[in-house]
């Protein structure tokens, strides 16, 4: 495969199917742990650790894994990678695991990384089913971390733990509640998607420009 065709199959992931926020999946880790910008990036990036290697080993097996059977062996692959990031963090970043607490063991069921075993490294060989692994998962921590950052930014005045509001600046407590959550979430969906659609409007009125010419 070329290296531009690897490279679409990349940035599928961050921006035409971003899986936060094009897709919509994955939002009970995306709107419970999105509440400091250090969460974010670590659960996107343990998410992607998964998506990655759980994509390559399925694709390997693809051709091995019975069809009758192949729900249950996405089941194993992926849970044996959540159990290694799980221990990883524990030993290496054990307050990011207590963070994180019982959301790493649920990347597990994840509906992210089901759907790209099911709909695509099943189907494609490792090298194609590693780029897409790669490009989801950073595409999942690219949103994670920008609404991590920006609850935490009005929530607690801080970003990454360093403080980048005014002293004086009286921290929103609702930006770090369940329902700023939602807020924050829906107001970054109609940003994203409007500039999408906007994008994808110019491009279809330049490519009929080109065809009247």
């Amino acid at each position: 495969m070329s290296k531009k065709s690897l490279g679409k199959i990349f940035m599928n992931g961050i921006i035409d199917e971003n899986p936060t926020f094009r897709l919509l999946l994955g939002m009970c880790p995306t709107l419970a742990i999105s509440t400091a910008a250090t969460n974010g990036l670590g659960m996107g990036l343990a998410a992607t650790f998964v998506l990655v290697f759980s994509n390559l080993v399925i694709s390997l097996l693809r051709k091995v894994i019975p069809e009758k059977v192949r729900i249950p062996s996405f089941v194993v692959v992926i849970a044996s990678f959540v159990t290694m990031i799980d221990l990883l963090l524990k030993a290496f970043i054990p307050s990011l695991s207590e963070s994180l607490g019982m959301y790493i063991p649920l990347i597990v069921v994840n509906c992210i990384i089901f759907a790209r075993a099911e709909s695509f490294a099943f189907k494609n060989g490792p090298i194609e089913s590693i780029f897409d692994g790669l490009g989801m998962g950073l595409g999942f921590t690219i949103a994670l971390t920008i609404l991590s950052a920006i609850r935490e930014c009005i929530g607690a005045g801080t970003i990454f733990g360093m403080q980048v509001m005014p002293a004086n600046y009286q921290p929103m407590a609702f930006a770090v509640m369940p329902s700023g959550g939602f807020i924050f979430l829906g107001v970054l969906l109609l940003i994203v998607n409007g500039l999408m659609s906007y994008v994808e409007k110019r491009k279809k009125e330049k490519e009929e420009e080109e065809m009247m010419l």
